[in-house]
């Protein structure tokens, strides 16, 4: 047991040191810092610009098409243009106006208007067209014999409320602060598994590459190696997310009550129960582990850099996988594919956090999905436990699944 924790602390501490975790984090934190910071920064360079100028030709009886949309303009300002069509439109290359708006009317005398910009996507023409589309409802209304009332009564929402019947639903206001934990935590766990399983395949195939692996395994066993590091790079992983947490807790607290309820309550830390926090926590680790120890096995059978990308990569498309299936169960978290996926290992760190963030999953098939889980950890710790075993020693062009045969044939004929 005392190698076990010599080989966690020389991993840990070594990872821990190295520039570019230090550096990494301080990038974290500077990003969590300045995302609280946003709504300032937006405001400053937002804050004090005048709406666009956008010059108008009106060809209708007595203008009353520019008259309407003077009063009801909104992000922009209409102004009529003493000149002609080509005098504008050189106006507006000359950045004298954002564009110029051609209104005249169809033979069923509606409203209808040509925008020139310099480019076709312009948000201020969105802006026009549809308080144009306003004021030509409003018109053919008029011209049908239909009053004003009828036509807001017509365009009133419906009154519909939700009322669930399963007790353990949640609220509206749940739901509204659990949407942004939840997509937090599942980018966090994908990030994670990607980022520290592929580091433990490298740095097992960089000691066999430098040779170091020959020193270590004639000092302790494989397997303990093996965990030691599983385990070592988990919490230096974890030791990362506890900066982060704690930053994020320190900017609440100071720019909590200036930012107001909005951003606070979108990233659900607000309306987060403990409880949704704990099975975040819960599944972060055994996603972890699952993931690793696959890594930690691939990485074993080979003893170039440049062959571990080839062997990991099916995992990395697989957590790619979940982590998409993830987004389309955002907006259908009942759908029949993510109550199934839940229940699969590969899937279940993402999919049933997802489940539980997102709706009100049963204590009983909660339970199944951490069983079948942690059942798949210990069957896949006991297969890579074993192509380590006989990986380790194994030298020379990789890269191929075939390898993975060879270790366990070579882990079989290894005395214990």
């Amino acid at each position: 047991m005392r190698k076990f924790w010599i080989v966690f602390l020389h991993t840990y501490l070594s990872r821990v040191k190295t520039k570019g975790y230090i550096i990494s984090s301080a990038i974290f934190l500077l990003i969590i810092c300045g995302i609280f910071y946003v709504p300032d920064i937006i405001e400053r360079f937002s804050g004090d610009s005048e709406d666009p100028v956008v010059a108008v030709i009106d060809e209708t009886e007595n203008q009353q098409l520019y008259e309407a949309l003077s009063t009801s303009a909104d992000g922009y300002q209409p102004m009529l243009f003493d000149g002609n069509e080509e005098e504008a439109k050189q106006a507006v290359e000359n950045e004298e106006y954002e564009g110029l708006l051609v209104l005249s009317q169809s033979e069923q005398n509606l409203p209808q208007a040509v925008f020139y910009g310099m480019q076709l996507m312009n948000s201020t023409s969105d802006d026009i067209e549809a308080q144009l589309q306003q004021i030509k409802v409003a018109q053919a209304a008029t011209q049908a014999g239909v009053d004003e009332a009828t036509i807001q009564e017509i365009y009133t929402p419906v009154s519909f409320e939700r009322e669930a019947l399963d007790k353990e639903a949640k609220t509206e206001e749940e739901l509204a602060g659990s949407y942004g934990l939840v997509y937090i935590l599942v980018f966090a766990l994908y990030m994670s598994v990607i980022v520290y399983g592929m580091m433990i395949a490298t740095d097992i195939t960089n000691e066999k590459s430098s040779r170091v692996m020959e020193i270590l395994i004639s000092s302790s066993s494989p397997v303990g190696q093996m965990f030691a590091k599983i385990l070592a790079i988990g919490m230096m992983g974890l030791t990362q997310v506890a900066l982060i947490t704690v930053a994020v807790y320190t900017m609440i607290q100071i720019r909590g009550e200036e930012l107001g309820g909005g951003f606070i309550d979108f990233i659900g830390i607000a309306n987060a129960s403990p409880v949704t926090l704990t099975f975040a926590l819960i599944f972060f680790i055994l996603g972890y582990f699952l993931y690793a120890t696959i890594c930690a096995g691939l990485g074993s059978v080979v003893s170039r850099m440049e062959d571990v990308q080839q062997l990991v990569s099916p995992v990395i498309f697989l957590v790619m996988g979940a982590f998409f299936l993830s987004i389309y169960g955002l907006s259908s978290p009942d759908s029949p594919i993510i109550v199934v996926a839940s229940y699969i290992p590969f899937f279940t760190p993402m999919i049933m956090f997802l489940r539980i963030g997102m709706l009100g999953v049963p204590a009983w098939e909660i339970a199944l999905s951490i069983a079948i889980l942690v059942a798949a950890i210990l069957l896949i710790a006991w297969v890579a436990a074993k192509v380590y075993r006989g990986g380790v020693l194994m030298y020379g062009k990789g890269g191929s699944f075939k390898q993975l045969k060879e270790a366990l044939k070579l882990s079989g004929n290894i005395k214990k």
